[in-house]
């Protein structure tokens, strides 16, 4: 789940906690140009507050006077579509003529809501499927592929912690990496144990500790949202990071160094048992090859990679 939803789960619950009355729109389908994607949550309260987003404000207004009026004295889902013909995607300022389809739930269940928001805080996957008639929700264990989908009578959807990255080094490169998965909604730890760095990072949003890699992150769990990226230059970090991270469920594993120092890394890391198979899974040398000579420019090669192996474009 990207931080935009997960804000809207978060204060929906505060609403309803309140005892205020709230209805959550869901996009299910676009066609044309959308500026959010399927499965983006828009939450809106009684008094016309709202938190999130469907089409970046191009339908919101509307949205929100039709809940008010109209949807929130229901008990069922309602389905709502916006831009069926040219004049309305005009009306209503959706992109290149685009349609959006929402499905608007005006009773959601806090208790179903409740176990979602422990399932993100517990690094866990976990599909709910909604019944289209009755409104009612059904929640299971989830995987990593599961996804969307909508038929005449039930929307499923997967919920799953937010994208996260361990960056393994406080170093300059570090910092970069750092900044650029902030801006691109991955919840970072940077985990160096080096004295010299005890001093930590002061980045928003970004969160230093002290102590060796691998301890750190089998304290803090790897999953399927989390990336790992060695950046010290020093084997005796790195490679015990690397290990565990190998042996792991991590979407994208990667490391800093030449051609040269990646094949005497794989050496090394064989000695300790990790397969053919699993160190097929690194990425050395670290990052897309665009000919890129500067921390940013090299933090810029690492953080399209990951981008791009996070949905599913290997480079």
């Amino acid at each position: 789940m990207n931080s935009t939803d997960y804000i809207v789960l978060k204060t929906a619950l505060t609403w309803l906690r309140e005892g205020r009355r709230i209805a959550i729109a869901t996009v299910v389908q676009t066609w044309g140009s959308s500026p959010r994607p399927v499965g983006s949550w828009l939450a809106i309260r009684d008094d016309g507050q709202v938190v999130g987003s469907v089409s970046g404000g191009c339908v919101e207004d509307d949205l929100i006077r039709r809940v008010q009026s109209e949807i929130l004295v229901r008990n069922v889902p309602e389905m709502v579509v916006y831009g069926v013909s040219r004049e309305e995607a005009a009306r209503f300022g959706l992109p290149c003529g685009g349609t959006l389809r929402l499905l608007v739930e005006p009773r959601p269940e806090q208790a179903i809501l409740e176990s979602i928001l422990t399932a993100i805080e517990d690094h866990q996957l976990i599909l709910r499927a909604v019944d289209l008639i009755t409104g009612k929700s059904v929640l299971r264990p989830g995987s990593k592929t599961d996804g969307f989908s909508l038929t005449d009578s039930t929307m499923q959807t997967s919920y799953g912690p937010r994208w996260r990255m361990f960056v393994i080094g406080a170093g300059q490169l570090s910092l970069y990496v750092a900044n650029f998965a902030v801006a691109s909604d991955f919840d970072v730890i940077v985990i160096d144990p080096r004295e010299e760095y005890a001093e930590g990072l002061e980045l928003p949003g970004v969160q230093f500790i002290k102590g060796m890699p691998d301890d750190v992150m089998q304290e803090l769990g790897i999953d399927s949202h989390t990336a790992i990226v060695a950046l010290t230059h020093d084997p005796k970090i790195d490679d015990l990071a690397l290990i565990d991270a190998l042996q792991s469920e991590a979407f994208y594993i990667g490391a800093l160094g030449s051609l040269t120092n990646t094949l005497k890394r794989k050496e090394r890391l064989q000695e300790f048992n990790v397969s053919t198979e699993q160190l097929e899974r690194l990425h050395g040398p670290v990052g897309l090859a665009i000919g890129a000579l500067t921390p940013p420019e090299i933090a810029v090669s690492v953080m399209a990679e990951i981008i791009a192996v996070k949905y599913g474009k290997q480079p």
